[in-house]
């Protein structure tokens, strides 16, 4: 299981709109950075910093090639996050399903 402080920049870097999509679209195949840019209408500058916080985390790499920038998916973070929420997932389904039991048990003695 990862450490909390190896989790904290991927989910920082997903807690945006703009690096949510991009990782989204980057999930479809690598892009370059004004092909991923063109949706959001910003300037490249502030769309790079973007791309700088997604690096960062771990969640996407990038190679130059000439003077293109083409960036592609990181999964091993994206797993790391996944496999974290479906273990927090397992423990509300397990208490959800206990509370249910209980509310029905409840039911059942106040029915006789």
């Amino acid at each position: 299981m990862p450490k909390y402080s190896e989790m904290d920049p991927v989910f920082r870097a997903l807690a945006h709109p703009t690096r949510r999509a991009v990782v989204e679209r980057l999930g479809r195949g690598p892009a370059a950075t004004t092909e991923l840019a063109r949706p959001f209408h910003v300037a490249l500058p502030s769309f790079l910093e973007h791309m700088e916080i997604l690096e960062a985390s771990g969640l996407v790499c990038s190679k130059k090639s000439g003077r293109v920038r083409v960036w592609s998916l990181a999964p091993r973070r994206l797993e790391a996050a996944e496999s974290w929420l479906a273990k927090q997932r397992a423990i509300w389904e397990r208490r959800l399903d206990q509370l249910d039991a209980y509310v029905h048990e409840m039911d059942d003695h106040t029915t006789t």
